[in-house]
C-alpha cells in the first residue's frame, strides 16, 4: 500500500511485439491470440488470449516457438460477423468470441471459443466493431 507518491513505469503505444508459435502463420490485419504464451492467428479454441490485430504478416512455418516475432496493435477494429452465431444490437458492450482470425461470434460456443474483446457496435450488416486489448 502506498503512503506517498510513486513513479510508475509507463510503456507508451498500442503496438506490442510477441514471439510467434512454431509453424504459425499470422496475416496482417488478422486477429492475434496467444496460445501457451506464443502468438498465433486467431482461431477457435478454449484458453487462448486475444491480444490485438497483426500489423504485419509473419510466416514461422518450420520455425520453433519464438523464432520470429510479430507486431500487434490494440484498438477498435472491424471484423466479420459469424454466420452461425451472429452478434446483434443486444450484444453491444458484451464480449465477442474468436471464431477465426477474421470472424467474431456472439457466444463462447459452449466453451470452445475464447474471448476476443468488448463489442463496441455493428459495422453495417455483416461486420462487428470490437475492442481488442
Amino acid at each position: 500500500m502506498l503512503s506517498g507518491p510513486r513513479m510508475t513505469k509507463e510503456i507508451l503505444g498500442d503496438v506490442h511485439v510477441y514471439e510467434v508459435a512454431a509453424d504459425a502463420v499470422v496475416h496482417q490485419g488478422g486477429m492475434v491470440v496467444l496460445d501457451a504464451g506464443y502468438a498465433d492467428a486467431g482461431k477457435a479454441g478454449a484458453g487462448l488470449v486475444s491480444v490485438g490485430r497483426a500489423e504485419e504478416t509473419v510466416d514461422n512455418t518450420g520455425g520453433a516457438d519464438g523464432a520470429k516475432t510479430v507486431k500487434v496493435k490494440r484498438g477498435v477494429f472491424s471484423y466479420a460477423n459469424s454466420a452461425t452465431d451472429p452478434i446483434d444490437e443486444t450484444h453491444i458492450r458484451k464480449t465477442a468470441y474468436v471464431e477465426d482470425d477474421e470472424t467474431l461470434a456472439a457466444t463462447d460456443g459452449t466453451g470452445t471459443l475464447s474471448a476476443a474483446g468488448k463489442i463496441i457496435g455493428l459495422d453495417g450488416t455483416d461486420a462487428v466493431l470490437v475492442e481488442l486489448r
